[in-house]
C-alpha cells in the first residue's frame, strides 16, 4: 500500500490515487509544530518537506513528480495523456504550471506573510510572487476560455494541479478568485473522488470549511 506523508500538497497525491482507484494511507505530518522529533518522516525525506509517498522500496517527494510517477507506474488512465494524443503538450504546460507557476509564488507569500517581521511582510519579493501568480493565472484563464478543462473536453491530472494552487490563494486570503477560476474550481472540485481525498484529509478539510464559515459570515 502506498503511504502518503503530509496533506498540504499531499492533497494532490490522495486526489489522484482517488481518482485512480489506488490503495493508500496518508501519514500526518506537522509541520507548524516542527519535524525535528519526527523521526520516521525524517527518514522518509531527511529535508522534511512535504508531501513525500513510500511505496514498497520506492521513496518520492515534490508533488507534480509524484503524480507522474503514479500515472506511469499504475497506468495507462485518462487522466493523462499520451505524447500522440494532441492535448499532450496542453496537459504537460499545466500540470507543471499548477506548482510552478502558480502555487510555488503563492508559497512565497503565504511564508512571508507568517515568518517574516512585521515591517517585511510586504516587500519586493511578495510583489513580484503575486504579479508572477496573475501572469500565470491569466494563461488559466485564456485556456478556460476554450475549453472547460485545463487539456480540453476532459478532466486530466493537469486539473488536479491548477484547481489546488487555485484553492490554495483563495484560502490563504493571496487573491480572489474570479468568476470564471470559481467556476472552474467548483467545476473540479464536484467529482466525488475529490470528496473522498477531502475525507481523508481532515486538516485540509477543517481548513478549507473555516475559510468558508469566514466567508458566510462576513
Amino acid at each position: 500500500m502506498i503511504t502518503v506523508y503530509g496533506e498540504g500538497r499531499g492533497f494532490r497525491v490522495v486526489w489522484l490515487l482517488e481518482e485512480m482507484g489506488l490503495a493508500y494511507r496518508v501519514r500526518a505530518v506537522d509541520l507548524l509544530a516542527g519535524v525535528e522529533q519526527d523521526r520516521e518522516f525524517l527518514a522518509v525525506n531527511p529535508a522534511g518537506f512535504i508531501p513525500a509517498i513510500v511505496d514498497g522500496d520506492i521513496i518520492m517527494v515534490e508533488s507534480i513528480a509524484i503524480l507522474e510517477y503514479l500515472l506511469a507506474t499504475r497506468g495507462p488512465s485518462d487522466l493523462a495523456p499520451t505524447p500522440d494524443d494532441p492535448a499532450f503538450a496542453t496537459y504537460q504546460q499545466f500540470l507543471h504550471m499548477g506548482e510552478a507557476g502558480l502555487a510555488g509564488p503563492i508559497n512565497a507569500i503565504v511564508a512571508t506573510e507568517i515568518l517574516a517581521p512585521e515591517g517585511e511582510k510586504r516587500n519586493w519579493t511578495t510583489g513580484w510572487a503575486l504579479g508572477t501568480f496573475e501572469s500565470r493565472l491569466g494563461l488559466v484563464r485564456r485556456q478556460l476560455d476554450q475549453t472547460p478543462y485545463m487539456a480540453g473536453e476532459r478532466f486530466t491530472a493537469a486539473d488536479i494541479s491548477v484547481t489546488y494552487a487555485l484553492e490554495l490563494a483563495a484560502r490563504t486570503g493571496c487573491f480572489t478568485l474570479g468568476p470564471v477560476e470559481c467556476a472552474y474550481v467548483a467545476r473540479t472540485a464536484a467529482r466525488e473522488a475529490y470528496a473522498r481525498a477531502m475525507d481523508n484529509c481532515p486538516a485540509t478539510k477543517a481548513w478549507a470549511a473555516e475559510v468558508a464559515g469566514g466567508r458566510s459570515e462576513g
